[in-house]
């Protein structure tokens, strides 16, 4: 996991780097530059030779960084359009250096200035871009560079360059005109804290960020605006970045990766020692939703499945799960005193349980099903994730009636209690609606975080940029998953991937907050998969549990 930095902690990270390790900020900024270069030249098929780059450049230092990307580009052979938003005199240190080095100091700006870089304007207002906007914006530019203002942005811009980034938006409407787009740090028009749009903001097919990602550059409603998302490391020592106190995190790849190597096969492994995952799912009229769990729990590498189900649906499921699922049929629920039978009975299951996950088509009479659920989960022996109906009959959150800790677990580890909701289900936990849920919900990732350390629970918050937060204070957004998965069986599927995971985890004596990382990175990548297969309208829950088998393997695991 990559630890998320705001705007003053990342100056705070580059102060230290030339304070305590001696390394210059002009050769952070050069590193910088090369990054930006390294990308370019490949998204372009490996040269720029011959190429048209325009870099639109502040007075700032992201307006360096982007003077300094215009020399490399240009000694690579490029043809490179420099238009500077201000004045050279309003440049300070390491921005001015290199804008020196693009032209002399002692120049004086007329029209452009000419070296062996590229040509560079200064434009202030809406007048000059208008004088030179068909020059560097006509059919032949091949790249616009974004450097205007990086994570320095604090307020709305001035209306000419509010404008000018308009225009560069609307260019890549005309399919037959398409230009790569490159946002250095941020697009320009983010806040690089909060990632709020401040007035417009351009749309980059590719941002470069520096060390460490700034929640503008991954956060819901930031995301459209930075495309693909590259993290490139200039210099800055590692343990600066950590001895930030940020306790906002952004998933890889190689998290998901190392959880599956931590819980790999082995000449050893055989179905008693791959953990076994209880779903307590299903109802007559929703076998569906517990046969998408099972199945999903299955794949994800569990030596055992259970279902559980009322007796009235059991003979639906059967027929329909995977033959290696077990289902088992439980007293009619919820049906008034069947309610503490079915409990009992579930309670009888738990002996050889590593996981329990409730809530996937369970029927939802209120009194009946309320009681049912509190009861499994305050009396469970081992991590519980909860979903759907369960959550419905768990809102809202009653820390006094939902217990927190639970019996004592096998391994005398305090069981996990694991929610995940979406954001309407989420309201309903917290207790609020209306305008209250939307001032709350404002700031999603500190809502996760209070509610997780309030109540000490795991929370997935489903939606654009899943969110998982740990009742340490820790919250990870997932960069993984598209708007395909927001059909139904999905949050089954979810389900059954995390219920299998964590199976799995308490076997092996994984942390459990990383294993429910990795649970939703690999679902959420499965949907991405299955999107390029089959394409959103077409992808379901179905599809994305078979794709788990591409993800694995691409994540290294045959």
């Amino acid at each position: 996991m990559l630890k998320v930095l705001t705007a003053a902690q990342m100056r705070e990270v580059d102060r230290l780097t030339t304070e305590r390790y001696g390394i210059p900020s002009i050769l952070l900024m050069e590193n910088a530059a090369h990054a930006v270069a390294r990308v370019i030249i490949e998204k372009l098929g490996g040269s720029v030779k011959g190429k048209s780059i325009l870099i639109l450049c502040g007075p700032g230092n992201n307006g360096g960084d982007g003077a300094a990307l215009a020399r490399l580009l240009g000694l690579d052979g490029a043809f490179v359009d420099v238009v500077l938003l201000g004045c050279i005199k309003e440049t300070r240190g390491d921005a001015r250096t290199n804008f020196g080095v693009l032209c002399s100091e002692d120049f004086t700006f007329e029209d452009v200035y000419s070296s062996a870089f590229c040509e560079l304007r200064e434009v202030t207002s809406k007048d000059g871009w208008n004088s030179i906007q068909l020059q560097v914006l006509n059919a032949h530019v091949d790249v616009i560079v974004d450097a205007i203002f990086g994570t320095g942005l604090t307020r709305p811009l001035e209306i000419w360059v509010y404008n000018i980034i308009h225009e560069i938006n609307f260019l890549n409407d005309d399919p037959q005109r398409k230009r790569l787009r490159i946002g250095v740090d941020i697009p320009s028009g983010l806040s690089a804290d909060s990632g709020a749009r401040l007035d417009i903001a351009l749309e980059a097919d590719v941002t470069v960020t520096f060390s460490a990602p700034k929640p503008g550059n991954i956060l819901p409603g930031a995301v459209s605006y930075n495309g693909e998302l590259v993290v490139a490391e200039i210099g800055s020592p590692d343990d600066l970045i950590e001895e930030q106190e940020s306790q906002l995190y952004f998933a890889q790849a190689s998290d998901a990766a190392d959880w599956l190597e931590a819980s790999k096969f082995t000449n050893a492994s055989y179905k008693n020692k791959r953990g076994h995952a209880l779903l307590i799912a299903g109802s007559k009229d929703y076998t569906g939703a517990a046969v998408l769990a099972g199945n999903a729990a299955i794949r994800s590498g569990c030596g055992l499945v259970t279902i559980a189900t009322p007796e009235s649906s059991r003979d639906g499921i059967v027929a329909r799960v995977s033959p290696e699922v077990m289902v088992r049929g439980i007293s009619q629920t919820p049906e008034g005193s069947a309610a503490e039978k079915a409990a009992d009975e579930i309670k009888g299951f738990l002996k050889n349980v590593d996981a329990v996950a409730i809530g996937s088509g369970l029927s939802s009479k209120e009194d009946e099903t309320k009681a049912f659920v509190r009861r499994v989960v305050v009396e469970r022996r081992t991590s519980v994730v909860v979903d759907a109906d369960g959550l419905t009959a768990l809102s809202p959150w009653d820390v006094s009636a939902v217990a927190a800790t639970g019996e004592a677990s096998r391994d005398a580890r305090p069981p996990e209690i694991i929610l995940t909701p979406h954001e309407g289900e989420f309201k309903r936990l917290l207790g609020v609606e209306g305008d209250e849920a939307k001032e709350m919900l404002k700031d999603r990732v500190q809502a996760v975080r209070d509610f997780a350390t309030k109540h000490n629970v795991l929370l997935v918050l489903k939606g654009e940029r899943a969110l998982i937060g740990c009742p340490d204070g820790r919250v990870v957004v997932n960069p993984t998953g598209n708007s395909g998965l927001g059909k139904a069986g999905n949050g089954d599927t979810l389900t059954g991937i995390i219920a299998g995971f964590v199976a799995q985890a308490v076997q092996m004596k994984i942390d459990i907050f990383e294993t429910v990382v990795a649970a939703v990175y690999i679902a959420g990548m499965a949907g991405d998969v299955a999107e390029k297969k089959y394409g959103k309208r077409v992808m379901t829950a179905s599809d994305v549990r078979d794709c788990l088998v591409e993800v694995f393997e691409e994540l290294g695991e045959k």
